[in-house]
């Protein structure tokens, strides 16, 4: 079962260490067939499988989708 919302948690930075976005779930599926999280922004947007593997998704051509993504879900 897929929670309703997600942190992501970046891997670390060079100084800055770890970058946690809150992403919540669409109605949209990725092309994995899971389904598909947004931040409030819509800027970053993934894919999150029910066994909590995540998908990068750009939302522009100039974006390069990161690797090694960890999804936490959130309890509502």
């Amino acid at each position: 079962m897929h929670a309703e919302r997600y942190e992501l948690v970046f891997p670390d930075g060079a100084d800055e260490g770890q970058d946690v976005v809150v992403v919540s779930r669409t109605e949209r599926s990725g092309p994995g067939g899971h389904p598909v999280y947004c931040d409030e922004t819509g800027i970053v947007q993934a894919e999150i499988s029910d066994q909590g593997e995540v998908r990068m998704l750009p939302s522009s051509s100039q974006q390069v989708p990161a690797h090694g993504v960890q999804a936490r879900p959130l309890s509502e």
